[in-house]
């Protein structure tokens, strides 16, 4: 037979839970650091995005049908390409630094 929780078994169930939401300890601002570097250095490498770049402004060079717009979509695509990825890399290292700072 079920019966309902007292205002103890309330009072232990929000106990848990606080327990379980907060870390165990506060990170310092190199752990943080750290931790957000490698979060960076785990997504794709600005190298990666210029390739990816590079290759998708061939195809659209390609498109446009001569061979001198697939060498200036290359170029175009590799500059693109990997500063976006550079931004990307640096607005993931804010993202996890801020995270793990707001759990102090």
């Amino acid at each position: 037979m079920l019966r309902k929780a007292g205002p103890q078994g309330a009072l232990a169930v929000a106990v848990l839970a606080m327990m379980l939401s907060t870390p165990a300890y506060s990170a310092s601002e190199a752990e943080c650091a750290a931790r957000a570097d490698r979060a960076a250095r785990d997504s794709t490498s600005v190298l990666g995005g210029a390739a990816v770049g590079a290759t998708g402004g061939a195809v659209v060079g390609a498109i446009a049908g001569k061979s001198k717009y697939v060498k200036r979509g290359a170029a175009v695509g590799a500059v693109a390409g990997g500063a976006t990825q550079a931004y990307r890399k640096n607005e993931r290292y804010k993202q996890v630094y801020d995270d793990c700072m707001r759990g102090r």
